[in-house]
């Protein structure tokens, strides 16, 4: 309209100047959108007039006039569009902005192309300053925001196709800006800056603007190859890839591109990987089309990833569809959709393996493969990332030498990377608990085929790198565990030298992280395995094995006399003599050659010894790691020299040791000794014994015999030596430490004398009654309690030696005849003597929780800077002198009587006095020193409760407390809980009844429920409880005087016994996993060291019920106490059974309810022959109320089987259950096939009837009835009860001479109903299903008296049920000190092995058929289509159809525009067209307007194209269309989930939208993501990930209708 009025105003030569003034606006206003179109249409109108193209003859211009008009114009420009746009910056928010801005870019466009070029030059130069980030402002320089620039450029940039240095210039500054500026608004500088460059040339001009942009953009990802540099440069390729990837352009890509695309391939961000995948597409398609050889010419030294021969199109083609297809269907994460292209992974690898061995081709690299699996590592879905392992690990390729060396960086960086997730070894389908991941067990093939086929240059490199991936970071137990045992199975090889050995101590460093003991420590055996089999000797020394061997752990894993202590001596011994040569110290010249083990041992002894004389200055202790090391490598070379001489080695310790039994003959009389060597010595000789390890005096340990033989003849100058020092030399805070050595070393003589009597009686008759004697003259004198250094170290080193003492007493070391009994006597008076309390123990006690006084920093006869180290382990010193207290006074109470200390009539009240100051105690001390209080609470409990029940109750509910705070703290929780469950649990607790401590048993019942609530969440804290009880209730060596006493405390707590005999809690995955692997890990037996050195941690969350299942076995039937045990037990089990079937909870096969009810069954099989037939016959009808209830199979088998077991026990019960048929049909439905099961094995049970012929006539005359059911099922079950029982001729022969009246016809109708059955064979699924219920396992195999055994019950039945294979108990685990006692009547295993040798599915046949020959495309998912069907050739001319339908009247139109081109299902297009007809769209636009013909789209349009504009875009025409409709102020809005999308309920649309809608299959291409100024995603709650198109669709436009149309 504004032409055509301003044509008209023009043709009537009006004054211009007027016109100016009036279509002007001042500059600090903000016009209106109309406004600056109606002044862009004025000057527009002028150009004709100024350049004389104007066909009018009465308008021309003189020059002045023609002047004064130009410089009007030039002033529009700069005092009219340049402040608004720069206002329009400064104001983003507001809503005209796109419109405004969008108005004002036209009337600059407008004129430029009427000023001279100067004009436009500086106005270009003045806008692309604004595009560089500067925080500098300039002087009079006006900057405008990026997106306005860039808008304004867009605009400029067809008036600058003439000059070369200003495109030049705007592309440097696009190029730049792509580089520094925030990610939004990258892709507008991509698109309306290059893009619109790009289009405003042709020709050569577009290659020479196309060739710097390629060299720029991989140059910069050459130089930055991180995620961010790959994104932006795909955004920009992806971009421009019309004209890049044009055949019309002859540009050469280079190797840095195909680099970008497969980073983006790879990358982490959907909407990169999709612009990788695109250009790839095009590429390919590009090759094909243009029919040229790839690249055209190439050296043999570069590098080609992509390559295109015309000979050889049909392969590539084929290979680049499959390649693509697998890309596109990966981004599904969906195993079900990837799983059926996993066959053109196959492909594809096998191709690129096949052109590898064709000289002369490599058409494919193996990058590209490494691509597919690097996507499925990164997948989200764990499941697929395992199918991605997996199948790498099966590649077959990797053999070849070529192939192994291209995949060996992806093998030690992103492969190690993927392994690293725990959930990848998960058992999978049909494997059973104890196997190996079948994962786990495909890389250890892989490992060894790789490095087997990789080259021999190579492998130790390769190897090396893999080693320092796993020792680069943290990896939990399960992974490291698994690739450490990979690594053993490779096979020997010297590939690892030194820089391998610090790898592999790396890594070990990670092991020793986890919480698992006993994965840490098999890691720790195979890695060194590892070492044994892989390391080149002739590159390390000694020095370096002997180091790298101090980081295992003897008591996890390099223990001596174990099988990997010998393998290491053995190695040691084949080597000797071929490790690398030392260099001494101070001799760089002088290099041994061939140094044995025993000249390097020899050496390091005289090293280790050699200390500068001391300087009577104070010293700590010398690391005790030193020691460690240099004992370890003296146990290996005398074991190592015992095993070549066999045995004869006396000779060979004293020489080896030699310089270190010198020095300990003169620890007590040489006085110039210095500290340092004296402490050496011994910390040399407490190792040297503490690594005595399994091998004992039975297996003939000769070594150790020489050892302690050589140490015996010192042992009187040792002893002499450490009780001088105790006794008054300790004065410093360092030698707190010493103190600590001291009293470990004669802690280890006492023990390792104690059957040398003349030694052990010297030790007692002398030295302990002297060190107690002398510590409590320290702890008693009050001069002593001055806080000076000097005092309080003496008296923490006393009370640390009196602990020591007790420890050994309490382990009955000491004699209790001895004179140290009575020096004890007098330490039991200091703590409980009132007369030398002091003020802050309480006045019924002595010396009570007392507490050392911190010294004084400074200390006359210190060092300053020792002691200010060492005053910050003061905190540690005062927990453990307070801990030393509780030890002396934990094993003073059960030996020495209170009552020897005080007054009898005082005794109680001390005792409880005593047990306050424990709970005190509890509260002062660190959790992991609370030990030696428990262990005192324990015996005082048991004797203050019937004095103070209150007291006790408190105690026990704050200790609780304590261990119920330690969950988290695996270090301590374990030894907390079990000291807890002794002192809380102890057997005179256990005995008391509710009338005696009413309180107390309340509170032992409710922490006992609490704790099993714990154990649903940590495994093994149940077992530590139940072992406990059943060890109390039912020890091994039981006195039979007071065993029933014992035995009847168990009626207080049977609720801990029932809920063991069905404990079996569903642990997350995660924690299932942790307890296969370490059942897998102790399956391995003496193969891995670990299980021999680990203490077994009793966590098996099956470990309750083996244990309650071992404790019913050893149960008395005889024993009227045992008799009513199991028979309370048994009627709580059935309640409970009956109580679950009742409940409303869904009751689904391997559910909770499920498993707890199967537990229950199992639990009354075993319990029936111990029952009293009088129980059985009251609980009999439990039983068969039980088969009338819903279970699910493995329930129904057992309770079959229990019914079975009760009529061959006791057959009167016969007739109650021929009774449960005559219970009416609606009650028991299919129930009834329960009670049919039991006839088919009716064989088992009529030998123990009386009347056997009228029984067997009853048994036909019942199931008779229920083969004519109307129910398919128990028609089926009568026809095979009545086989097997018409089977039994024997009876039937009997019954037939009887003369049983009716028989004759009664066989006739059997006879026809079984002949009827046979005949099942020819009505399809009723054959099968009579088959297959014939060869069920229960049926066919079963033999309900032959096979009852714990192992039926309990493994086999399970595992033929389809139980969860974590129900399954295996015998082996009764055959563990678990004390099961095994019987006649139920054995441990099963004697016949048929049932054993069944799988769980045998009985089960699948309906199999032939497949017919599959089709390319025909497995993938439909969803999944191949790129190329989607190619089609489009017409090159943009065709706009005209809107020649009318608008309707009467109602609201909108500016929204629906763009569905890319859309090809007529069903989605007709129900779009109604939904935008309904809510007001203005435009509907098409990829072609015969939809509307279509049938289907009429169907779902209902003639709403009739009164909807509609409009014709070809897809290849998109790009076009929406720049255009960017120019005219539309906002481009995309329906996509991308890292910066918007919520759909957040977002306010513009009131100019276009709505782009993409693909059924693939969305929004590629090459238009970066058109879209905003991109909107719909948020989702469930699973499924995308919704069908329109639906989408229709939820944004009604969202734009109601923030538009509907607002008042």
């Amino acid at each position: 309209m504004n032409s055509v009025l301003i044509k008209a105003v023009l043709s009537s030569s009006p004054n211009y100047e007027l016109l100016f003034e009036s279509l002007s606006w001042p500059s600090t206003s903000s016009p209106g959108p109309e406004r600056i179109e109606a002044l862009t249409a004025f000057i527009e109108g002028l150009g004709p007039l100024l350049d004389g193209s104007s066909t009018s003859d009465e308008t021309t211009f003189t020059a002045e006039k023609r002047r004064c008009i130009m410089d009007k114009i030039e002033s529009v420009i700069w005092t009219q569009c340049l402040p608004l746009l720069y206002k329009i910056s400064t104001e983003p928010g507001d809503t005209k902005f796109r419109e405004s801005t969008a108005a004002a870019c036209r009337l600059v466009s407008v004129c430029v192309r009427l000023c001279d070029q100067e004009v436009t030059g500086r106005l270009v130069l003045s806008v692309l300053a604004s595009l560089q980030q500067s925080d500098e402002e300039l002087p009079g320089l006006v900057r405008f925001s990026v997106e306005v620039a860039s808008e304004v450029m867009a605009a400029l940039l067809p008036s600058l196709s003439p000059d070369e240095q200003l495109s030049q210039t705007t592309l440097s500054s696009a190029l730049s800006c792509i580089k520094t500026l925030p990610d939004t608004l990258v892709s507008k500088i991509t698109v309306r800056l290059l893009l619109t460059l790009l289009n405003c040339c042709s020709g050569a001009r577009i290659s020479s603007i196309l060739r710097p942009i390629l060299e720029d953009l991989s140059c910069w990802h050459s130089n930055h190859r991180t995620a961010v540099v790959t994104e932006r440069t795909l955004l920009c390729l992806t971009a421009l890839s019309d004209h890049l990837l044009s055949p019309h352009h002859d540009l050469c890509l280079p190797l840095q591109f195909w680099k970008i695309i497969q980073d983006g391939l790879t990358h982490r961000e959907s909407v990169s990987r999709k612009r990788s995948l695109y250009l790839l597409k095009r590429c390919v398609a590009l090759s094909e089309e243009k029919g040229v050889d790839f690249p055209s010419t190439s050296s043999e030294e570069d590098e080609i990833l992509f390559k295109w021969t015309t000979n050889r199109s049909k392969l590539l083609r084929e290979f680049w569809e499959d390649y693509a297809l697998v890309m596109e269907t990966l981004e599904e994460n969906q195993v079900h959709v990837v799983r059926p292209i996993l066959n053109r992974i196959d492909t594809l690898v096998q191709t690129t393996a096949d052109d590898c061995q064709e000289s002369g081709h490599n058409l494919f690299h193996p990058s590209w493969l490494l691509c597919v699996y690097q996507r499925m590592f990164h997948s989200e879905n764990k499941s697929l990332m395992r199918e991605g392992v997996c199948h790498l690990l099966e590649l077959r390729v990797l053999q070849q030498p070529a192939f192994a060396l291209a995949f060996s960086q992806f093998i030690v960086g992103p492969f190690m990377d993927v392994l690293s997730e725990t959930s990848l070894f998960h058992r999978s389908v049909g494997q059973s608990v104890g196997e190996c991941p079948e994962l786990a067990v495909k890389l250890q093939v892989f490992m060894s085929t790789f490095f087997s086929s990789l080259p021999s240059e190579h492998r130790g490199h390769v190897l090396l790198q893999l080693i320092q991936q796993l020792g680069s970071k943290h990896w939990c137990a399960v992974p490291l565990l698994f690739l450490s045992q990979a690594l053993s199975r490779l096979p020997a090889s010297p590939l690892l030298g030194i820089t391998g050995l610090t790898a592999l101590r790396e890594v070990l460093r990670c092991t020793m992280i986890t919480h698992q003991v006993l994965l840490r420590g098999a890691a720790q055996c195979f890695l060194l395995n590892s070492a044994l089999c892989l390391t080149q000797v002739n590159t390390v020394t000694l020095d370096d094995v002997f180091s790298f061997l101090m980081h295992f752990r003897a008591d996890e894993s390099l223990c001596r006399g174990t099988q990997l202590w010998n393998q290491l001596c053995a190695w040691l011994s084949e080597n000797e003599g071929n490790f690398k040569p030392r260099v001494m110290d101070g001799e760089p010249g002088a290099a041994i050659t061939k140094e044995t083990v025993r000249a390097y041992v020899q050496s390091e002894i005289h090293k280790y010894l050699q200390v500068p004389a001391s300087t009577g200055q104070t010293e700590r202790l010398p690391d005790s790691r030193e020691a460690d090391k240099l004992a370890r490598a003296v146990l290996l070379c005398l074991d190592m020299e015992t095993s070549e001489s066999r045995g004869q080695n006396g000779n060979t310790v004293e020489t080896l040791l030699s310089p270190l039994l010198d020095t300990l003959s003169k620890v007590s009389t040489n006085i110039y000794l210095p500290l340092r060597k004296s402490d050496k010595s011994l910390q040399l000789m407490l190792r040297l014994l503490q690594l005595r390890g399994i091998t004992g005096e039975e297996q003939g340990d000769s070594v150790m015999v020489a050892v302690e033989k050589h140490i015996f003849k010192l042992v009187d100058s040792v002893l002499e030596f450490i009780l001088r020092r105790l006794c008054g030399e300790l004065q410093e805070l360092c030698d707190m430490e010493r103190a600590e050595l001291y009293l470990c070393v004669l802690r280890q003589l006492v023990v390792m004398y104690a059957s040398v009597p003349q030694h052990h009686s010297k030790l007692q008759q002398a030295y302990f009654p002297k060190l107690i004697k002398y510590s409590l003259k320290i702890l008693q004198d009050l001069s002593q309690q001055i806080p000076s250094v000097a005092n309080q170290v003496a008296r923490a080193v006393a009370m640390a030696s009196l602990a020591m003492v007790c420890g050994l007493f309490e382990q009955r070391v000491i004699d209790r005849q001895s004179e140290t009994i009575y020096a004890l006597r007098s330490l039991n008076d200091f703590f409980y003597n009132p007369e030398a309390s002091s003020s802050q123990t309480p006045s019924s006690l002595g010396h009570f929780n007392e507490i050392l006084l911190k010294p004084q920093t400074l200390d006359s006869s210190s060092v300053v800077g020792v002691q200010g180290s060492s005053l910050q382990d003061w905190g540690r010193i005062a927990a453990q002198y307070l801990r030393d207290q509780w030890i002396c006074l934990s094993s003073l109470i059960g030996d020495i009587d209170v009552s020897e200390s005080v007054e009898p009539s005082r005794a109680p009240e001390s005792l409880k006095a005593a047990l306050s100051c424990s709970v005190e105690a509890l509260a002062l001390l660190p959790s992991d020193l609370v030990l030696p209080v428990l262990t005192f609470m324990e015996a005082a409990l048991p004797q203050v409760v019937h004095h103070d029940e209150a007291l006790c109750v408190e105690a026990v509910t704050l200790t609780w407390d304590l261990v119920q705070g330690l969950t988290t703290n695996a270090r301590d929780f374990w030894q907390a809980l079990e000291g807890f469950v002794s002192m809380a649990f102890h057997r005179n607790l256990l005995r008391l009844t509710e009338s005696q401590a009413p309180s107390l048993i309340a509170t032992m019942k409710q922490i006992a429920s609490e704790l099993m609530e714990l154990s649903q969440t940590k495994t093994g804290v149940f077992s530590v409880l139940l072992q406990h009880c059943c060890l109390t209730w039912l020890p091994a060596g039981r006195d039979t005087d007071q065993a029933d006493t014992i035995f009847s405390s168990v009626f207080s707590h049977i609720d801990i016994l029932t809920e063991a005999c069905v404990y079996g809690p569903v642990f997350r995955r995660d924690q299932r996993l942790i307890q296969d692997v370490q059942t897998y890990v102790e399956q391995l037996g003496e193969e891995c060291t670990a299980n021999v050195v680990v203490t077994c941690d009793n966590k098996d969350d099956q470990l309750p019920r083996t244990c309650a299942l071992a404790f019913l076995s050893r149960l008395d039937s005889s024993n009227p106490l045992h008799q009513r045990l199991m028979e309370d037990l048994v009627i709580k089990l059935l309640k409970r059974d009956n109580s679950i079937s009742k409940s409303k909870v869904r009751y689904y096969s391997n559910s909770l309810q499920h498993r707890v009810k199967n537990r229950i069954w199992q639990i009354l099989l075993l319990l029936l022959p111990k029952l009293r037939e009088e129980f059985v016959t009251t609980s009999l009808n439990l039983v068969f109320e039980a088969g009338f209830c819903s279970n699910q199979a493995s329930v129904k088998y057992l309770i079959e089987w229990m019914m079975i077991l009760i009529l061959v026990r006791y057959p009167q019960h016969i007739d109650g259950f021929w009774e449960c048929f005559s219970t009416s049909q609606e009650k028991t439905k299919t129930s009834i096939c329960t009670f049919l099961s039991v006839l088919v094995h009716f064989n088992v049970i009529l030998p123990k009837l009386k009347d056997k012929a009228v029984q067997w006539h009853k048994s036909l005359d019942v199931i008779l009835q229920w083969c004519f059911n109307h129910n398919f099922s128990v028609r089926l079950y009568a026809l095979l009860a009545l086989k097997r029982v018409w089977a039994l001729t024997d009876v039937r022969a009997e019954a037939e001479e009887v003369g049983t009246s009716g028989l004759g016809g009664l066989s006739t109708v059997i006879k026809a109903c079984l002949d009827q059955a046979e005949a099942m064979q020819n009505t399809g699924n009723a054959n099968k299903n009579w088959m297959r219920i014939q060869e069920h396992f229960f049926f066919a195999t079963f033999h309900p008296i032959r096979d009852y055994s714990v192992e039926t019950i309990l493994y086999t039945f399970p595992s033929l049920s389809e139980l969860a294979d974590d129900e399954w108990i295996p015998p082996w685990k009764f055959e563990t000190p678990s004390c099961f006692s095994e019987s006649v009547s139920c054995p441990l295993r099963n004697p016949v092995p048929d049932l054993s040798q069944l799988q769980p599915g045998d009985w089960i046949q699948q309906d199999k058929g032939e497949h017919d020959k599959e089709e390319r495309w025909a497995e993938v998912q439909k969803k999944i289509t191949p790129w190329r069907l989607g190619i089609q050739e489009q017409e090159p001319e943009l065709q706009l159809v005209t809107q020649e339908r009318a608008a309707r009247l009467g109602k609201l139109h909108g500016a929204l525009v629906v763009v569905a081109s890319l859309i090809d299902k007529p069903t989605n297009l007709g129900g779009l067209c109604r939904t935008c007809e309904i809510f007001g769209a203005s435009a509907l636009v098409l990829d072609n307007l015969r939809h509307v013909n279509d049938k289907l789209f009429q169907s779902l349009s209902v003639s709403s194209e009739l009164w909807l504009p509609l409009l014709e875009v070809k897809p290849a025409e998109l790009t076009a269309f929406l720049q255009v409709k960017k120019s005219e102020g539309y906002c481009i809005v995309g329906v996509e989930q991308t890292a910066n999308s918007q919520s759909l309920q957040d977002y306010q649309f513009p009131e100019k939208t276009l709505l782009l809608l993409g693909n059924e299959r693939e969305g929004i291409p590629a090459n238009l993501l970066q058109l879209l100024d905003v991109c909107v995603e719909i948020p989702q709650q469930g699973v499924i990930r995308s919704l069908n198109v329109h639906v989408s669709a229709a939820l944004l436009i009604w969202e734009y209708t109601r923030q538009h149309l509907t607002a008042d």
